[in-house]
């Protein structure tokens, strides 16, 4: 994470962030090796992740007891120094990233099902207005026989760590710059997380 202050992401906003992204790479440290593995996740509070995996995942057989750290992306790109007022600016680049470390370990049956329902029930919300899809919708015997195939786990968080780098360390007139130049290159989420970011300054 960068080391400055003015970037610093409290815990309660860097669970925030990491349930709107939902996606996650997780790396994962194990004495018989390690593994990235990329998943949906879902939080069921600050401290609990949950995810799954395919149980034909060459990570499987790593992930029980192992150390992990999800990490989440969100809104970046890079910004250009002709974006400035202030001269003798260098390129850099503009970016939300939130991590989350702890120990991994297995999901019940009951859980791993809890996730997958909680997982369709918040992005089918997000579809809206879309009829929401359930698995009541799966024919009879398919859902189980589908859940067969993956393997949940959760991960008990015991650290967060965000950095959201969007301009704070720049004058006001340079942000304003900034974020004229991100609308001009169609890049307008970013640019308006940086308007939000810097609001009040």
């Amino acid at each position: 994470m960068h080391p400055d202050p003015k970037f610093r992401v409290t815990p309660a906003d860097c669970a925030g962030i990491a349930h709107d992204l939902a996606f996650a790479h997780i790396f994962v440290s194990a004495p018989s090796g390690i593994a990235v593995i990329h998943a949906p996740v879902t939080l069921v509070d600050e401290t609990h992740l949950h995810f799954h995996v395919s149980r034909r995942n060459h990570a499987l057989p790593l992930l029980d007891g192992a150390r992990a750290i999800a990490s989440f992306a969100g809104e970046h790109g890079y910004v250009s120094p002709d974006w400035y007022e202030t001269a003798g600016q260098v390129p850099t680049w503009n970016y939300i990233a939130v991590e989350a470390e702890g120990m991994l370990a297995p999901l019940s049956t009951e859980a791993l099902i809890a996730q997958v329902d909680t997982l369709g029930a918040e992005h089918e919300a997000r579809l809206a207005p879309k009829p929401a899809w359930t698995r009541d919708k799966m024919p009879e015997g398919s859902f189980d026989k589908m859940l067969g195939g993956i393997a949940g786990f959760m991960l008990s968080v015991e650290t967060w760590r965000g950095t959201a780098k969007l301009s704070q360390n720049k004058p006001t007139r340079d942000v304003a710059g900034v974020v004229a130049g991100l609308h001009a290159v169609g890049r307008d989420p970013l640019a308006a997380r940086i308007e939000a970011a810097n609001t009040g300054r």
